[in-house]
């Protein structure tokens, strides 16, 4: 798998971790969405990796996580980018925009 972010991607995330220590994460977020088939790729910002379920993937700027597991819902060619249309980020691959508005969450479930 390959995720590259986007200059105004990577800005926008800096601004929003704003040196917090922690780890990016693209998660396939099921919860509410009845089928693991209908989840809805989201980025979290956690303070550390799910033991034996996260895998890291090296990207051009922040190292991002990804569920093992979930992988095979996404495409193998990543990337995230950022909407000032919409203020928010978007996960495109070459074929489609996967999340037009996907949502940013800093250490959800606290």
């Amino acid at each position: 798998m390959k995720i590259e972010l986007t200059n105004e991607a990577t800005q926008r995330i800096q601004g929003k971790i704003d040196n917090q220590t922690g780890y990016l994460k693209l998660k396939y977020d099921t919860e509410g969405c009845g089928c693991v088939v209908s989840g809805i790729p989201t980025l979290w910002f956690v303070h550390e990796p799910e033991e034996g379920e996260d895998i890291t993937i090296e990207t051009n700027s922040y190292p991002i996580l990804v569920e093992k597991s979930k992988m095979v819902f996404l495409d193998e060619d990543l990337k995230i980018d950022f909407s000032s249309q919409s203020n928010t980020f978007q996960l495109k691959s070459p074929g489609q925009i996967i999340n037009g508005r996907m949502n940013f969450l800093m250490f959800p479930g606290e």
